[in-house]
């Protein structure tokens, strides 16, 4: 646990920045209940799975390749499958949907956790910028792809960040999506973090009144995840930060899955619709998150490139 999570008070939901995933879901049977979450193959998603099973749901870990899935689901228990769902690969993502729907799977949650941070140089994926494609696109292709694969009472938790508050001043900057008139590894990642955001906002309005609900969160800085590796930023931090900054502001992996946890399966969380979580706890987003022409925009243009790739 951080320094500061030791000091820092928790909020109105009972938890805070240093409450685990095993914590947050303490007491909790989710017997019955069908999760997917992506990007199972280590870190937050590995946490998020591992803990979400031991409390009886069954859960479906997805990963870029079948090998890899199936492992994981393996280390995690026998209530676990691994399917493959490469989010830079629209054929592994459309086939995992098919693959959900001919088993007749209803899933209760699917919590979007898989993606990439800060590449040091421009990558295409599709023609778009892979940071925006991969987690952005890729989990709204899945995510629509599974409308009507929802229970009752689904929840549709994406991993936001609060770097959504550094990207490009409008929100999103629409003429730059390849990236090739300015690519900045940063901007690039927010970009892609204010796009889950807003994805959450939109899919939230497109389902009030149905019982289901859509919710972003802040997992918060987990320097011990797959995602920080080969970043000069890592790198950096490592060599030149002061370890008291780390020790305030760092969490650990279980901390890190908790947000995700809370949002997914907490009885306190079940009515909270369209709602950006961080620490276990209602956050304010920047200003133009809220905003639905915005949100609506790019909903649109996700389902263009969604139906040409």
């Amino acid at each position: 646990m951080s320094l500061y999570a030791l000091i820092h008070p928790r909020g109105p939901s009972g938890f805070g920045m240093g409450s685990t995933a095993e914590e947050v879901t303490r007491g909790l049977s989710l017997a019955g209940k069908t999760i997917l979450v992506t990007g199972c193959s280590s870190g937050i998603g590995f946490e998020t799975a591992k803990v979400l099973v031991q409390r009886g749901a069954r859960m479906i870990c997805t990963a870029r390749s079948a090998e890899k899935a199936t492992n994981v689901a393996r280390a995690i228990s026998a209530e676990a499958t691994g399917m493959a769902c490469d989010l830079a690969d629209p054929g592994s993502i459309r086939a995992c949907v098919s693959e959900l729907k001919r088993r007749a799977v209803k899933l209760d949650a699917i919590i979007c956790n898989a993606g990439i941070m800060m590449p040091p140089r421009l990558a295409l994926v599709c023609g778009y910028e892979s940071q925006f494609f991969i987690n952005h696109i890729g989990h709204f292709m899945l995510v629509t792809g599974l409308l009507d694969a929802l229970a009752d009472r689904a929840r549709i938790v994406t991993v936001s960040s609060e770097a959504h508050r550094f990207a490009p001043r409008g929100g999103i900057d629409f003429d730059n999506l390849r990236g090739e008139s300015s690519y900045r590894p940063w901007t690039g990642y927010a970009r892609s973090k204010l796009a889950n955001l807003l994805f959450a906002k939109e899919l939230a309005r497109r389902l009030d009144g149905t019982g289901k609900i859509a919710s972003a969160v802040h997992p918060g800085f987990v320097p011990g995840t797959d995602i920080f590796r080969g970043m000069a930023l890592a790198q950096m931090a490592r060599a030149y930060w002061p370890r008291i900054l780390t020790a305030l502001v760092a969490k650990t992996i279980p901390e890190g899955a908790a947000t995700s946890c809370y949002v997914a399966v907490s009885p306190n969380a079940a009515d909270l619709n369209g709602q950006y979580f961080s620490d276990c706890n209602i956050a304010k987003p920047r200003a133009d998150a809220n905003d639905p022409a915005l949100a609506a925009r790019l909903w649109e243009l996700s389902e263009k490139i969604a139906s040409s790739v």
